[in-house]
């Protein structure tokens, strides 16, 4: 058992770790530590993990059990050496859109999500073959660095169009509160601001319902009408146990194409997640990277093809370990534990889907502009140069292209916009710039920064 990483030794022999001391993926700590730890982590990776769902239209009960089996996997395909929750990822909320407004359904989302994660796990085994440097040298900081950009801004048409409308007050105070909480609260409680925003924003309208009565404003489908902000009428009738709702996936070329491009966020995300633990534990795990990449390519392919969300790697749940010194795999395993015991009460479910429009617009804000500013933290962190043309031609190109959502109609039926053509602009653009540019640009232009390292793009 110890080869699939889960024979842990017992670090101090059960008593709690001394001042300072690390406790290594391969220990673990006693049984009730391991659970309190493991429930620490869940809720770390709680706010965005039940938002990611909601977002695109999914059963979350359904998302949150498959993000514990996706752990589990992860966990064993990596031979329990990189601790890592793989919770529901956000990069996928603006495809989802994309393919809703474009005719799509909820199996034709899943079945985009599933391709992307087979691309992701193909991916992963070519850098495994390759090594790592083959990710620097096709997916360079500049290049990353504008398709995560791009993939916030495309977001913000949702936000301003579909949530904030529903109730503008609601989201002003949910976004402040957010905003209060990611910067005045320390340690652990910043690192769930967005749950914590999010219990606000919920507080929040519970309590103008009762107060100032029904609000009169679009509700989820646009229409304008007198309704209550809070309907909690699914939760009574809702079950305490039982199986979330599966469906297969359905597959549709043009869905494909929009969801495709975020297989760029995820591999840089992936990188950063592995270069962050390597960091902590002190152990060189680049040799891992191709393994993390798969793994959680396979994983995405094991929910969607239920009818769950695609996933990724949690950096809330890196801070819990940072500030814990606590790296034991074996907490991530009761965590997954606890997802799936989450995804088995469909009242949580029904509590979860319930959240007015409103305090999504709020929280939204928050998560479609970090996601954004993430892309420029790559850049800064990588010293990419903007002033060379070989950079910032391509990127401000797929930006606009992606976040204006510009279309280009190929055929009579079939065309490319937002998110997928800003993102084959930037990466096409910069390599064949970078061809054509003489020496003195080509060489300034980061082509492979080889040690350089992209910061941990925080739940894509």
């Amino acid at each position: 058992m110890g080869g699939l990483g889960v024979g842990w030794k017992l670090h101090n022999e059960g008593r709690p770790p001394a001042p300072g001391a690390v406790v290594a993926p391969d220990e673990r700590l006693s049984w009730g530590r391991t659970i309190g730890l493991g429930a620490q982590h869940v809720v770390a990776m709680f706010g965005a993990s039940f938002v990611a769902p909601v977002l695109m239209g999914l059963n979350p009960n359904l998302a949150i059990m498959m993000s514990g089996f996706a752990t589990m996997l992860f966990l064993l395909w990596t031979r329990g050496t990189i601790p890592s929750y793989l919770g529901n990822s956000l990069s996928f909320v603006g495809a989802a859109a994309t393919i809703r407004a474009q005719g799509g359904g909820i199996a034709e989302v899943t079945g985009a999500l599933l391709v992307t994660g087979a691309v992701l796990a193909g991916c992963g085994l070519l850098v495994r073959t390759l090594g790592a440097r083959v990710v620097h040298a096709v997916l360079p900081p500049a290049v990353t660095g504008a398709v995560v950009m791009l993939i916030g801004f495309n977001l913000a048409p949702v936000t301003a169009g579909t949530y904030w409308p529903q109730d503008q007050w609601v989201a002003l105070a949910t976004m402040a509160a957010t905003g209060f909480a990611l910067v005045a609260l320390r340690g652990f409680w910043s690192r769930i601001a967005i749950f914590l925003g999010l219990v606000f924003g919920y507080a929040l309208s519970w309590i103008l319902d009762r107060t100032a009565g029904k609000i009169h404003s679009a509700d989820g489908s646009g229409q304008v009408t007198d309704h209550w902000r809070l309907d909690l009428s699914a939760v009574s009738h809702a079950p305490w146990i039982g199986l979330p709702h599966f469906h297969a996936p359905a597959f549709d070329a043009s869905a494909i194409l929009v969801a495709l491009p975020v297989v760029i966020a995820l591999i840089a995300e992936n990188t950063g997640h592995v270069k962050a633990v390597s960091e902590m534990t002190g152990a060189d795990l680049d040799d891992r990277m191709g393994d993390a990449i798969a793994a959680d390519g396979v994983a995405t392919v094991l929910s969607t093809a239920v009818g769950g969300g695609a996933t990724t790697t949690y950096a809330e749940n890196i801070g819990v370990m940072a500030a814990t010194r606590v790296y034991s795999t074996a907490a991530y395993w009761a965590a997954a534990c606890f997802a799936l015991l989450f995804g088995l009460c469909p009242k949580f479910g029904a509590i979860v889907a319930a959240i007015p429009g409103g305090v999504l617009g709020g929280i939204t804000v928050v998560l479609y502009g970090m996601i954004g500013l993430l892309g420029a933290q790559i850049w800064i962190h990588n010293k990419v140069d903007l002033t060379n043309p070989v950079n910032l031609i391509p990127c401000a190109c797929g930006i606009i292209i992606g976040a204006g959502g510009v279309t280009m109609h190929i055929t009579k039926n079939f065309e490319l916009g937002g998110i997928a053509l800003g993102t084959i602009v930037t990466l096409t653009g910069y390599h064949a710039l970078r061809v054509l540019a003489p020496a003195h640009l080509r060489e300034t232009a980061g082509h492979d920064p080889g040690a350089q390292e992209s910061p941990q793009p925080q739940d894509l």
